[in-house]
């Protein structure tokens, strides 16, 4: 009988914010699929988890997941997590998850905190209809052609490295207008949390 590939979402920086499902979920499996191991093994040991892990990445995605596609209908089973929140969500996964479907291998997502969410909550509009565009380009021309493709009536969702939001902010005005509503949210749940 194969295995069941568990994805769990971990906290995207409370570590009070993991569920109890992921963290039984943590504790079954055979082996924990991480992005890096250094947060893995934080992750880990904040619960007193010992498991060992397999690390995925964007770099070895595509060589090591038949093996880990091998091992899962031989039985094994294993929980995909990132450094935080959902894996597959503008992280690494997306490509083994394709081959366990091929594969007919279990899948079982494991929710949990969401930066969207936490955002949108505390962004003061209506958020009944939204849009997820993630990581705009970081070359500023492609990424005014993007702004200007998602210029909707709708609040629209983005996700920047801290070191690119001044010419993100000048791009948004530029394209969007001075009167664009932006809210800016860092370290979301952490004690260094900025909104």
């Amino acid at each position: 009988m194969s295995g069941t590939l568990y994805i769990v979402s971990t906290p995207i920086g409370n570590y009070g914010d993991i569920t109890l499902r992921a963290l039984n979920i943590l504790k079954i499996v055979d082996e924990v699929i991480c992005e890096e191991f250094k947060e893995g093994r934080r992750l880990l040991k904040q619960y007193e988890i010992d498991k060992p892990l397999r690390r995925l990445s964007e770099h070895n995605e595509k060589k090591d997941s038949p093996q880990i596609i091998k091992e899962l209908k031989e039985g094994k089973n294993f929980a995909l997590i990132t450094d935080c929140g959902t894996p597959v969500f503008a992280d690494t996964g997306n490509y083994l998850i394709k081959e366990a479907i091929s594969s007919k291998i279990k899948l079982v997502p494991v929710p949990g905190a969401s930066s969207i969410m936490t955002a949108l909550v505390v962004a003061g509009i209506p958020i009944d209809k939204f849009i997820y565009y993630g990581f705009l380009s970081p070359k500023s021309d492609i990424r005014k052609k993007e702004l200007l493709s998602i210029k909707r009536e709708f609040p629209v969702i983005l996700m920047d490295t801290p070191y690119r939001l001044f010419t993100l902010l000048k791009d948004i005005m530029d394209i969007l207008g001075r009167e664009t509503y932006v809210i800016l949210c860092m370290d979301l749940t952490t004690d260094t949390e900025e909104i």
